[in-house]
């Protein structure tokens, strides 16, 4: 008899969080991240990602049944993907999820379902831990549980190899019969505080040592784990303005936190690679997170810019400057960016990559483009916003307790008021919504996060050369450059059917 399975309620995930884990914000720990001001509102934001899957108005978009011998349902992206259109319906659940924060959280649970949607096809490449692949694939589809990572070094001493750096980067102290024993810290743990699990890897300087080759998982409640998280966005939100103050700060803050490992126990059933240094470096090309993650990352953020277009139409027509043509202008090229991130999410979902164990993956060749134009992208539509804007996501009044002040209302109704008849609370809570979309902390840690996310600005662009290099795409280029050269001469066409035809010889 199939075992019944089914994904979290959004109360069981807030339930799920609250546990030991140790989180420092502000000099404190926290106490319990569902009640504490930084992370309540964006751990009610995934409760109604949770509260979705259950919805039958968007299970036919968001779900599928689980494909581990469970008679379940489970997040579409946690699955194998086979064909084009098992990619398509993975597109529209990305999607689905993404449209309910508006975009704007990127580590959302089907984030990593990048990585964890990999292993049933690919659990021969964890040898001799693919018993453990198959266990976490099973058991975070069947659940959907909420995965983190964090997969880079600190940027200390990033001149040396990893393994001058012990006191800093992570890496194996002992092996014992329980599991490794692992210290070090990572950065960014992005959205941490919110999850079950951090997936600790390896990504960018080589690894010479087999202490510090380590794949691996990690509960967020175990014993040793400490997250010291950067400024809340959220907790000001909340001490300094209202939701109409703060719309996206108050409530989509991915706390980004330095994950410090003291002396954590790791058991064995959550390693997925050790020791191999080989192995650990071949992570990147051969897990399959990578074509993945790029896929989720490119939905996601067109979901985001069609959020920012249409709200930047919003103020353009509250200010009566919709019809300037150089206006008009630079919103088309919001939307061609909009059309291009789009379009390079397709092309990925409906060209996919033959893989193992008739898997398929997006294609990485639109992955790569998408990591690149984003990075000039994103700071190109912000830097729209605040051109064609302009003054007027500043003119506005400091919070909304000043429309209850009964001896300034009257002169914010008169000189606040948008054009076309929009009162004052109109314009203003449209600006505000724009402001904290562009001009707030919490904005400008967003164009840092699109510009880095999917790796540094050099590496975007070097990656993208050496895999083309290394799949003959580029020999192709350069043969059909060749076929071309070869047409003419010194002395003209070497081409039969071309005029003036070349005498030749008897």
């Amino acid at each position: 008899m199939a075992r019944k399975t089914r994904p979290m309620t959004g109360e069981e995930y807030i339930e799920s969080l609250r546990d030991e884990r140790e989180i420092y914000l502000y000099g404190e720990r926290v106490k319990d991240v569902t009640s504490h001001p930084a992370f309540r509102n964006p751990v009610a934001m995934i409760a109604r990602l949770y509260d979705a899957l259950h919805d039958p108005r968007r299970s036919s978009v968001l779900v599928a049944p689980t494909d581990t011998g469970s008679d379940g349902y489970t997040h579409r992206f946690f699955t194998t993907p086979h064909t084009v259109d098992d990619l398509v319906a993975d597109q529209a659940a990305i999607a689905e999820w993404a449209r309910m924060t508006y975009g704007w959280m990127g580590r959302s649970p089907d984030y990593k379902a990048s990585f964890l949607g990999t292993l049933g096809a690919n659990a021969e490449f964890y040898h001799p831990f693919e018993a453990n692949a198959r266990r976490w694939y099973a058991q975070s589809q069947e659940q959907v549980l909420f995965w983190n990572h964090a997969i880079v070094h600190p940027p200390v001493d990033r001149n040396r190899p990893p393994d001058e750096v012990e006191d800093v980067f992570v890496h194996v102290e002992r092996e014992t019969d329980a599991g490794l024993v692992v210290s070090g810290a990572k950065v960014v743990a992005t959205g941490s505080a919110l999850a079950h699990y951090n997936f600790i890897a390896h990504y960018g300087l080589p690894v010479r040592k087999r202490q510090f080759a380590l794949v691996a998982t990690i509960a967020m409640d175990a014993p040793g784990v400490k997250l010291i998280c950067r400024p809340s966005y959220t907790a000001m939100a909340a001490a300094m303005g209202s939701p109409f103050d703060y719309p996206l700060s108050s409530r989509m803050d991915e706390n980004d936190t330095i994950l410090v490992l003291d002396k954590v126990l790791v058991p064995w059933e959550n390693v997925f690679i050790y020791g191999s240094l080989s192995k650990v470096q071949q992570f990147s090309e051969q897990s399959g997170f990578f074509e993945r993650f790029t896929f989720h990352g490119c939905t996601r953020l067109a979901v985001k810019l069609e959020f920012i277009a249409g709200l930047l139409a919003k103020a353009l027509e509250i200010t009566g400057t919709m019809d300037f043509r150089g206006v008009q202008a630079r919103l088309g090229e919001v939307l061609a960016w909009r059309n291009l991130f789009w379009a390079l999410s397709d092309a990925a979902a409906r060209n996919p990559v033959p893989w193992k164990n008739g898997a398929v993956l997006p294609n990485a060749q639109y992955g790569m483009a998408y990591r690149w134009f984003m990075q000039i992208g994103y700071p190109r539509i912000r830097e729209i916003v605040l051109q064609d804007v302009a003054s007027g996501l500043i003119y506005v009044n400091s919070s909304a307790e000043d429309f209850k002040n009964d001896q300034i209302r009257p002169y914010l109704d008169k000189y606040l008021r948008g054009s076309g008849g929009r009162d004052a609370v109109e314009r203003v809570k449209v600006m505000k919504l724009l402001w904290d979309a562009v001009g707030t902390e919490f904005a400008g840690r967003h164009e840092l996060y699109e510009r880095n996310y999917a790796g540094n600005h050099e590496n975007t662009r070097v990656e993208l050369l050496f895999a083309q290099q290394s799949g003959g795409l580029i020999d192709q280029y350069k043969a059909l450059a060749d076929a071309c050269l070869a047409e003419y001469d010194l002395d003209g066409w070497t081409a039969a059917d071309l005029y003036p035809k070349r005498e030749r010889e008897p």
